[in-house]
């Protein structure tokens, strides 16, 4: 399974956050600031291993972030073992409700899912018929049900390293802050599963009428390793 969304924009401002600093010395942010541009995170989630394809851009529209998704899709199922000769083949009828019609030739078998966000560019014809001839299944999440999407939670604890209590001064410092997170994630990758000990918190607090923890319903099967 695999999860891909954007984060941001962060803009070249003060970021919320904790930040390290002297006892009896907090770090303090100026009120005024200048804007530099804004970066954002695109980024190609594996839960299973914890690896994190991402690069930190300026933008990503459609045109940008299709072929880097492709790109990034062939690299990770390219290394997997072929599918068996007798394996079967998706019915026609299910990828029909994705491509809006019933392709003409058989597709090849199922290799990966693929959670995306449920917006008009990633319903386009192309993408769609892309993703089908290689064996992945774009599954998109409902309208306000984006933490469904694991990514979200590792983009998340990856921006909050990366920016929390700094004040970036320009757009090529928001990216290399961005780039060098995610670097940092996959020198140590920590594998996402559903439900755990920190579902079971959320659910508690939530009877309490508590704050809900943000992120999605994914836990790391190693919490100690997500600690900024």
């Amino acid at each position: 399974m695999l999860g891909q969304d954007e984060a941001g924009p962060y803009q070249t401002k003060p970021q919320p956050g904790a930040s390290w600093a002297p006892q009896g010395e907090p770090q303090h942010q100026p009120h005024e600031y200048l804007r530099g541009g804004t970066a954002k995170l695109r980024a190609l989630f594996r839960p299973a291993t914890g690896e994190l394809r991402a690069k930190a851009v300026t933008n990503a529209p459609n045109a940008v972030l299709h072929p880097w998704l492709q790109e990034e899709v062939e690299q990770i199922l390219a290394p997997l073992p072929p599918p068996a000769a007798d394996a079967p083949y998706p019915e026609l009828r299910e990828w029909a409700t994705w491509l809006g019609h019933e392709p003409p030739v058989p597709l090849p078998p199922l290799r990966a899912l693929l959670i995306w966000d449920n917006l008009a560019g990633h319903l386009s014809t192309h993408i769609v018929s892309w993703l089908s001839a290689h064996g992945v299944l774009p599954l998109y999440t409902p309208l306000g049900g984006s933490w469904l999407n694991m990514t979200e939670s590792v983009q998340r604890i990856v921006c909050g390293r990366a920016l929390n209590g700094t004040h970036p001064q320009t757009q090529e410092e928001l990216l290399t802050s961005l780039d060098e997170a995610v670097a940092g994630w996959n020198a140590q990758p920590t594998p996402f599963t559903w439900g755990g000990k920190r579902y079971e918190r959320r659910q508690r607090a939530r009877e309490r009428r508590q704050r809900r923890l943000g992120g999605s319903g994914a836990v790391a099967q190693h919490s100690q390793l997500i600690a900024a």
